[in-house]
């Protein structure tokens, strides 16, 4: 996959997005808001190298450096990067994002173990909250909500309502095929309907370029076919991976990781079978069945 080198965007007078194209596992956004006296940043990065960067960019922006740091979920390609900015900043999340954290700790090295991920401590949010927060930065109000198991048990999204801007981690993915494994098929489409019900004209996904809201029914459309697809295999006595093999990944081909096609097929089995929504899967299980879609190679690590 090609990557090209990460890129700030002014989306309003206080708000910046931070985009790493092309948004491939690793490859997340984040973003900050800054009055000028103080800022609150939008989840961090993969690698020391790449916090870093980032670090770098918010000074390049000629704003302070982060009081506040809102990690959306605990995937490491959004929180291994909170070293970098901690003890300066406080690290925000959803109760059950710190949670999940703490039990994951290094899941990036256990996934891609030879990657150089850098120094990295795991650094949990010290501030939760169970439904939503609001934090003033300057004039600007930031609501953070929690809109249930979605993309994981502890989701939060950023919305700027002043600005019209909304932060969803990766609660959306924009040219990337979404990815619902470690969360629920059914709440990942009840948190579309929440974010369409923001009326934010600016989407800053988990992944891919800043967007509007026609990303949402794109995302809606591939959820329903992974459930449709997962309904009739189900049906058909098929396995996940045959399952996929099956059906393809039909228009949305084009979207890259498409192997990922077969990890939310396990969800939605899981679902199908009466699992709660969030219910551990085996990640073996589903990183073998990806590296199968894959040709035999396992799925890279591209920060």
């Amino acid at each position: 996959m090609p990557a090209t080198d990460p890129y700030l965007l002014r989306l309003a007078p206080e708000v910046y997005a931070y985009i790493q194209p092309d948004g491939g596992w690793c490859l997340n956004n984040a973003g900050f808001v800054s009055d000028g006296g103080s800022t609150l940043l939008v989840d961090t990065a993969a690698t020391r190298r790449r916090a870093e960067a980032l670090r770098e960019a918010v000074v390049a922006a000629g704003v302070p450096l982060p009081r506040t740091v809102v990690n959306t979920h605990h995937h490491g390609d959004h929180t291994y990067g909170n070293g970098v900015f901690v003890p300066g900043a406080v690290v925000v999340g959803h109760d059950a994002c710190r949670s999940e954290q703490l039990a994951a700790g290094r899941q990036l090295h256990r996934v891609w173990p030879h990657h150089d991920f850098g120094d990295i401590r795991i650094i949990e949010p010290t501030l939760t909250y169970r439904d939503r927060l609001t934090v003033h930065v300057g004039g600007v109000e930031a609501r953070i909500v929690h809109p249930g198991v979605a993309h994981s048990l502890g989701d939060s999204f950023v919305h700027l309502p002043a600005q019209g801007v909304v932060f969803t981690g990766d609660l959306v993915f924009h040219g990337v095929t979404p990815f619902v494994a470690t969360g629920s098929l059914s709440g990942s489409l009840r948190a579309l309907e929440l974010l369409r019900a923001l009326d934010a004209s600016v989407v800053v996904p988990g992944h891919g370029p800043v967007t509007d809201p026609s990303v949402y029914d794109t995302s809606e459309r591939y959820l329903r076919y992974v459930a449709e697809v997962a309904a009739q295999g189900r049906a058909g006595g098929l396995t996940p991976l045959e399952a996929a093999r099956r059906a393809g990944p039909g228009e949305f081909a084009p979207l890259r990781e498409s192997v990922r096609l077969v990890a939310n097929l396990h969800r939605a089995y899981a679902e199908l079978d009466g699992l709660p929504e969030g219910s551990p899967l085996d990640a073996a299980a589903l990183f073998a069945d990806m590296t199968a879609m894959n040709g035999g190679m396992p799925v890279a690590c591209y920060a």
